[in-house]
């Protein structure tokens, strides 16, 4: 054993306070956007029964969950809509008044310091389902862009800090991009979700925003799973029309994705930690088989590890809860 040679490597971890400080991959509040669903009814809250502790809110309750957001200390949220009525068309995501539109005004009028965030699609208003005009059962790329733009105009005429575009159609940063500006909003940034895939992880989502394809499938916009070099076109041509920022969507099964994104780009890049890995996580918590708390932080802290300069999660408020102990 004298001549024995080796390192050692576990000087460094000899106490919790040793650890922390040569800790490299740290988790804060500010990482964290914590999403939200809003409906046009009276007096909602209405839990999604497949992501335990995730809420549908109408207006007159929205408050209650903004009021605890703020508590926690998280600064960003994203705002789904659940409307009403739905056409072939989606006009209610571009509508003025708008459940998404009236949930923005609400949120800027009362929280101002909040940065809000607007999704910009159309799956959640459309009768059909899918994220464009349809047309013998075809998403349409080129015609969808002008209802995209009229939606994301309306959007930031209601006072979002940010657009998000998550419908995947090319051209959607340039067209977006082109009618903020010429509406006047040069200073709203573009989130885009550039590399979505088509993935099985988004259902428990299609739950909560009531947003599943009446036919077919999302396969001819969302990417394929197994491309890892389309990945580096999508995000190309994006940091190329404009994105402010670029998002991988989801991100567990991606996070490969997520380190060649932050290795190659230089703009903001956010993780979108989505509704089927929540939902794995919470029914595996309740049934006893996992310790939720650990699991969270470890996966949470590895998209920040791999990458993600921000994190998109349903667990934001408690990931929050977690890092304020």
């Amino acid at each position: 054993m004298a001549t024995l040679q080796f390192d050692r490597h576990r000087r460094l971890r000899q106490s919790a306070n040793l650890r922390a400080m040569v800790r490299e991959t740290r988790l804060h509040v500010d990482d964290l956007i914590y999403p939200i669903f809003v409906v046009e009814e009276k007096g909602v809250k209405r839990e999604i029964p497949s992501m335990p502790g995730i809420y549908q809110f109408s207006l007159d309750r929205l408050n209650e969950e903004m009021d605890e957001v703020v508590q926690l200390g998280i600064k960003s949220v994203i705002v789904f809509g659940v409307p009403a009525e739905k056409d072939e068309v989606g006009s209610q995501a571009y509508c003025e008044h708008g459940i998404v539109q009236q949930a923005i005004r609400q949120i800027k009028a009362n929280y101002p310091d909040i940065v809000v965030i607007a999704d910009t699609c159309l799956c959640e208003y459309t009768s059909h389902g899918h994220c464009g005009v349809v047309e013998n059962e075809q998403v349409l790329n080129d015609p969808s862009l002008e209802l995209l733009v009229k939606t994301a105009v309306s959007q930031a005429q209601a006072g979002a800090d940010i657009i998000a575009p998550s419908n995947m159609m090319d051209g959607f940063v340039a067209a977006i991009r082109q009618g903020l500006d010429e509406a006047g909003f040069t200073n709203v940034p573009i989130m885009s979700y550039a590399i979505k895939y088509a993935s099985a992880f988004y259902g428990p989502f299609r739950d909560a925003a009531d947003s599943a394809p009446q036919f077919g499938d999302r396969k001819t916009y969302q990417m394929d799973p197994a491309n890892r070099l389309e990945a580096f076109r999508e995000a190309e041509s994006d940091v190329r029309e404009g994105a402010d920022f670029l998002m991988v969507k989801p991100a567990l099964a991606y996070m490969d994705i997520i380190r060649d994104i932050k290795n190659h780009f230089h703009l903001p890049l956010v993780a979108y930690n989505v509704s089927g890995e929540y939902s794995m996580v919470k029914a595996a918590a309740q049934n006893g088989w996992i310790n939720e708390k650990e699991i969270v932080m470890e996966m949470l802290t590895g998209m920040k590890r791999a990458g993600a300069d921000l994190i998109m999660t349903y667990f934001a408020k408690d990931a929050a809860r977690w890092l304020n102990e």
